[in-house]
């Protein structure tokens, strides 16, 4: 049986660049890191104690290592307790966020990284 979800993959171009905008701007932490031949990550959280790590791999390694795979961004929904702080903070580092938009389970609003991938975080109590 499953017990909880621990990774998930997030195959960037610039994985330097992606560390910068996770943590620099989106107030994340740096795991661990490591390489193995050609593969270097990065596991990244919002805090040391999250259960789930987001793993930045180079795209371009990972497809030469395994062109069967895909790298296409994971649709993901991250929680906060207070979205209108967390709204402003990321629109005062230039981020591109979206409108808020009130759906039946919450408030929610959606962001995208430096090289265009979006996610969503949604308000949670």
């Amino acid at each position: 049986m499953f017990s909880k979800l621990g990774e998930v993959m997030l195959y960037v171009n610039d994985q330097d660049q992606a560390v910068k905008f996770w943590t620099e701007k989106a107030g994340f932490t740096v795991i661990s890191e490591g390489e193995s031949g050609p593969m270097r990550w990065i596991a990244i959280a919002p805090s040391k104690n999250s259960e789930t790590t987001i793993v930045l791999f180079n795209k371009e390694v990972v497809a030469k290592m395994s062109p069967e795979l895909n790298l296409g961004t994971p649709s993901l929904m991250f929680f906060t307790e207070n979205l209108d702080e967390l709204y402003k903070n990321l629109s005062s580092k230039n981020v591109n966020v979206g409108e808020m938009v009130e759906m039946p389970s919450g408030r929610v609003f959606n962001f995208s990284d430096d090289e265009e991938n979006y996610f969503a975080v949604m308000e949670s109590h």
